[in-house]
């Protein structure tokens, strides 16, 4: 129990006056006061003392770990768990072998952009004159994020115009990436990499897997033409040093992570990454490697052949997962990454899991879902207030099953 001492009553105040003999005079009228001692007040006793944790029974435990890990369910299973308080390893399974990893793939990413970047960063966007008065040229420059909002206060900046441009030249090269199926834009998975869109590309909604238009950057143009009375709508480029008409800026770092991660947005993944790539001079997604090797995490066994976990030739081991997610808890500049992850059964990619299971609202974790691939990254706090990290990754099984399998795998870490 801790004493707290508080000094009651009154203190003698020296004042020093302009004029020596009213100083002096003062002084000795104070010299003539006598004071109480002070007064000391012990704090009560609290009502309930805070119990001390059980001793974590670790033989238990691995007991338990390993038994969920051995679901023949998992298919070709590769984990790794730590303890986020001391940043121990406490389970392993051949977490430096990589395996396919889907969504969590956006983990990678995400990490890498808040190395590169930092949480504050954002897009601007510049309306610029074109080569004729009446033309103006949208020079996108990376930003999925657009809204009506947005496109509103463009066209009230700039008044009119007669023909609206979209300068798409900040993203050059192939619009769909390898290993992707380009039935995945009507299935509502990704758009054609453009670097403006409305909503993510999608058509007819703001969020969720609906169809994404074949023509995302067009839209945006078409889009501020009809507000701007503009008869033309048209890819074009920007002229050199042209005069910016308005400018729009894209939500901070940390939101626009939030917003991919908790769908698992691919197309945000992508722009993001690309992102990263334009800051550092170099090519998407390599550009995310090199951020974090650069940082002392080591990358020699990844394949990435996009930032969103789409592409079927992606391969992580889940030991680099962990690192990340280890480090995010321990330590900045990494921690944002936690708040991005959705909580189990309350939204996101986890919103319909969880309902039965411990790690309802204890789990946040990036989820990651392909053909015969399934992936779990993040973080679960014990009832004992035990943080842990995790990554698992299963390949070669059935979605729903391994899906239950990882799911439990990580709420048994809510009761140690």
């Amino acid at each position: 129990m801790k004493v707290w001492t508080w000094a009651v009553g009154a203190a003698a105040v020296i004042s020093v006056g302009a004029v020596a003999g009213i100083g002096v005079s003062a002084q000795q009228q104070r010299a003539e006061l006598t004071h109480a001692p002070a007064f000391e007040l012990t704090a009560p006793a609290p009502i309930v003392e805070p119990a001390s944790p059980s001793p974590i029974d670790a033989t238990t435990r691995a007991a338990e770990i390993a038994r969920l890990a051995a679901d023949p369910a998992l298919g070709t299973f590769h984990a790794r768990i730590s303890s986020a308080d001391t940043g121990e390893v406490i389970f392993d399974q051949l977490s430096a072998d990589p395996l396919r990893p889907a969504s969590t793939t956006k983990v990678l990413t995400a990490a890498a952009a808040l190395l590169e970047l930092g949480p504050a960063d954002t897009i601007t966007t510049d309306v610029v004159a074109g080569k004729t008065p009446g033309q103006v040229v949208i020079k996108a420059a990376g930003d999925v994020w657009f809204d009506e909002e947005t496109l509103d206060r463009l066209a009230a900046e700039i008044g009119s115009a007669d023909a609206v441009y979209v300068d798409t030249s900040a993203w050059p090269g192939e619009t769909l990436l390898p290993g992707w199926d380009p039935v995945d834009i009507d299935a509502g998975f990704v758009a054609p990499l453009e670097p403006i869109m409305l909503h993510g590309g999608r058509i007819g909604a703001t969020e969720g897997d609906v169809p994404r238009s074949h023509t995302p950057a067009l839209d945006v143009a078409r889009a501020l033409a009809e507000r701007l009375g503009a008869d033309v709508a048209d890819y074009g480029a920007a002229p050199a040093g042209a005069q910016v008409l308005a400018s729009a800026e894209s939500p901070d770092l940390t939101a626009r992570l939030k917003a991919m991660m908790k769908d698992s947005d691919n197309v945000m993944a992508e722009a993001i990454g690309r992102e990263v790539a334009a800051h550092r001079g170099a090519a998407s997604p390599q550009a995310t490697l090199d951020a974090l090797a650069e940082r002392g995490y080591d990358t020699t066994a990844v394949t990435l052949a996009d930032g969103s976990g789409l592409s079927t030739f992606n391969l992580i081991p889940p030991r680099l997962l962990d690192e990340l997610l280890v480090d995010a808890a321990r330590a900045e500049p990494l921690r944002p990454l936690l708040s991005t992850l959705p909580v189990a059964h309350g939204e996101g990619t986890l919103a319909e899991r969880y309902a039965d299971l411990p790690g309802r609202g204890w789990v946040r974790a990036k989820t990651g879902t392909l053909d015969s691939t399934s992936a779990l990254a993040g973080t679960v706090t014990s009832r004992e207030g035990n943080v842990y990290t995790f990554a698992f990754i299963s390949n070669g099984s059935d979605i729903l099953a391994a899906r239950r399998a990882l799911d439990e795998l990580a709420s048994v870490l809510r009761e140690f």
